[in-house]
C-alpha cells in the first residue's frame, strides 16, 4: 500500500498583517520534519493549497531535507477556509482589525480568548443556519476538500504523496475516512499541531488512516517547538 502524508503548515504570523507567512518559529518546525523524513519519506509527488504558509512549509522542509524534492503541485482544493470571513460573520465588529486587537488585549491570554471566540464562529459556519451569509459554507468546504484528495490519489497512481495543507482540510479528510459526525470532525481540528505529520495508506479503492497527527519530530527537537496556531 502507498501512503499519503497529510502535514499541516508550520506556525503561521498570528496577529500579524500578514498572517499566512510562517513565523520565525514555523520556519523551524518546518526544518526540524524535513530533517525528521530523511531515511523515512521520498514522495514522488508533493501537493499543497496555493497559500503562502502552504508553500513556505514546503520550502523549509527542502532545507531540512537536504536533498532533491519534486515540486510542489498547486491544487487550491486544499486551501483552509476563510478564517477571517468566519469570524467576522460571527464578530462583525472584528473586521476592523484594531477593534479585535483592542479586545483580546484585555485578556491575560489574548491567543486563548481569540481561540475560545474562533471555536464558536466555526459551530456557527457549519451549523449550516446561517449558509447565506458565508461565501463557502461547510458544505462546500468539505466537498471542495475531497475533490481535491480523489484527484490527488488518482494522480498519485500508487505513489507515495505529501500534501501541505491546513487543520480545517486534514480534520475534513479524516471525518470522512473514520465515519465522523461534524462536531467530533470540528474538534480533531482544533488539536492538530502545525507541521504534525498524518498519513493515509491507499491501494486501488481502499483508503485506511494509519496515523494521526504526530509530531513526534518536534517533541524530540525541543517540546517548545510544539504549537497548535
Amino acid at each position: 500500500m502507498a501512503t499519503v502524508y497529510l502535514v499541516r503548515h508550520g506556525q503561521a504570523s498570528f496577529g500579524k498583517e500578514n498572517y499566512d507567512q510562517l513565523s520565525p518559529r514555523g520556519w523551524e518546525q518546518g526544518k526540524v520534519l524535513g530533517s525528521w523524513m530523511v531515511d523515512k519519506i521520498k514522495p514522488a509527488a508533493i501537493f499543497g493549497g496555493d497559500l503562502q504558509r502552504h508553500r513556505e512549509t514546503v520550502e523549509a522542509i527542502a532545507t531540512g531535507y537536504g536533498a532533491q524534492l519534486p515540486d510542489m503541485q498547486v491544487a487550491p482544493g486544499f486551501n483552509e477556509f476563510d478564517h477571517i470571513s468566519v469570524v467576522n460573520c460571527y464578530r462583525p465588529e472584528w473586521s476592523d482589525r484594531q477593534v479585535m486587537a483592542r479586545d483580546l488585549a484585555t485578556f491575560p491570554k489574548p491567543a486563548a480568548a481569540f481561540q475560545k471566540e474562533f471555536v464558536k464562529a466555526v459551530q456557527r459556519w457549519a451549523s449550516g443556519e446561517y449558509d447565506a451569509e458565508y461565501a463557502e459554507t461547510w458544505t462546500d468546504f468539505k466537498k471542495r476538500v475531497l475533490a481535491a484528495f480523489d484527484e490527488m490519489i488518482e494522480y498519485a497512481d500508487g505513489g507515495d504523496v505529501l500534501v501541505s495543507t491546513s487543520g480545517g482540510p486534514i480534520a475534513v479528510m479524516c471525518q470522512r475516512l473514520l465515519g465522523l459526525e461534524d462536531e467530533r470532525a470540528l474538534a480533531l481540528n482544533s488539536v492538530i499541531a502545525n507541521t504534525s505529520v498524518t498519513r493515509v495508506l491507499y491501494s486501488a479503492g481502499r483508503r485506511s488512516l494509519s496515523v494521526f497527527n504526530n509530531y513526534s519530530h518536534l517533541e524530540a527537537e525541543d517540546p517548545a517547538l510544539v504549537t497548535f496556531r
